[in-house]
């Protein structure tokens, strides 16, 4: 995280803790506003731990792994005993 993302989002955590507080002053200390500050606590807490994180590469970057994957038919033998999904299944010889 950048240090002008870090500061905006603990800026704006500074700004969600007054608001709470104002919150809490109005309707004192119920189970709503109990959960409030909990949350806030967790913001706080996740917001530390992700200054020091290293970010995620997003996914397709970085190198992969290539997965070949052969035109040719497969072996039919492969498929003699499976049932055909959506048809309601073969019961008994094929032929």
């Amino acid at each position: 995280m950048t240090t002008t993302e870090y500061l905006t989002l603990r800026r704006s955590i500074e700004q969600l803790r007054r608001s709470v507080a104002e919150v809490r002053d109005t309707f004192g200390d119920g189970p709503q506003v109990r959960r409030l500050m909990n949350d806030l606590e967790r913001l706080e807490i996740d917001a530390s731990e992700l200054a020091v994180a290293e970010p995620e590469r997003p996914a397709g970057t970085g190198t992969q792994e290539t997965i070949y994957v052969p035109d040719t038919p497969d072996d039919s033998a492969m498929w003699s005993d499976v049932d055909e999904e959506g048809l309601g299944g073969y019961h008994g010889d094929r032929s």
